[in-house]
């Protein structure tokens, strides 16, 4: 268990998979010190995935807990004046257009894909649960890359992917009018790494909706290497289902993590509120 050097507050846990996650057992009063928070992000680090059971986290608290590990990013249009994002699907509760970019979440992605610095990492507190459906799925593609054969490395090393929301789009609607293509493509994409590599030397895999296409290959061979590998990185042993209980709060590494919501009924009410935590590292670290 790692210790704060300051009040002698260990932060204690416990692994929910060997491959990915971690449960936080300290109670709210602790964690909201902020002296927890050097370990908590070294444990984020290794594990990708921390769950922190029912703290029933106010807005608040969310807040000052973003801030005591990083800082709070800049949230999409719409944000509230505690920083804190109100995710659902429902129009009724949400902006279409912050709806229509939500429906990106129950597919496999990454945050950020087309950011020059992507977030550290999100945080999500549920406020009100679906009746049925609405768990997250994560997958960890630190530890995947991990297991890659060293031949099939060798093989990704150098390549680039493309990233764009208008390719994301497709997932969630397959015909879009003229004018919701050219919204989407007016967001623009980014050329980066298909393999990222941190400061400290961890490498992952940088997969998801976004990921367009691997420029100066075969748009077949392309789209093998891309869905082959999702497909490995989110199979039995990188993956975590989380089954939410109201109050819970969940964190990850987005630079290292997959993640998506299961289906659930849009206007049921599920609500979640998140925070971003703000990034320091560009997706291409610089050598030299």
């Amino acid at each position: 268990m790692a210790t704060a050097a300051k009040t002698g507050l260990e932060l204690r846990y416990e692994k929910i998979k060997d491959k990915i996650g971690a449960r936080v057992l300290n109670p709210k009063e602790e964690l909201l010190t902020g002296e927890l928070s050097p370990a908590i992000l070294d444990l984020m680090e290794e594990v990708g995935v921390v769950v922190f059971p029912e703290l029933h986290l106010t807005d608040a608290e969310q807040v000052q807990f973003s801030n005591s590990l990083g800082g709070n990013a800049d949230e999409l249009a719409g944000q509230n004046q505690d920083q804190v994002f109100k995710v659902s699907l429902d129009e009724g509760k949400q902006q279409k257009n912050v709806v229509e970019y939500l429906k990106g979440s129950l597919f496999w992605h990454i945050d950020g894909t087309m950011n020059p610095i992507p977030i550290r990492a999100s945080m999500l507190s549920a406020q009100v649960l679906a009746p049925e459906g609405g768990d997250t799925l994560f997958a960890n593609t630190a530890s995947s890359y991990a297991d890659l054969p060293e031949d099939r490395k060798a093989k990704l090393e150098g390549l680039r992917v493309v990233h764009s929301l208008w390719c994301s789009g497709f997932y969630h609607t397959p015909e879009p009018t003229l004018e919701q293509l050219e919204d989407w493509q007016s967001k623009g994409e980014a050329e980066i790494p298909l393999v990222v590599t941190t400061a400290a030397g961890k490498k992952s895999l940088v997969l998801g909706n976004t990921a367009h296409y691997i420029p100066g290959m075969d748009m077949k061979e392309s789209q093998r290497i891309l869905h082959g590998l999702r497909d490995f990185a989110t199979s039995e042993p990188y993956v975590y289902r989380h089954v939410w209980k109201v109050g819970d709060t969940v964190m990850w590494d987005n630079r290292t993590s997959l993640h998506k919501a299961t289906p659930y009924d849009p206007y049921c009410g599920r609500m979640m509120h998140r925070t971003i935590i703000k990034g320091g590292e560009a997706w291409e670290v610089k050598k030299g």
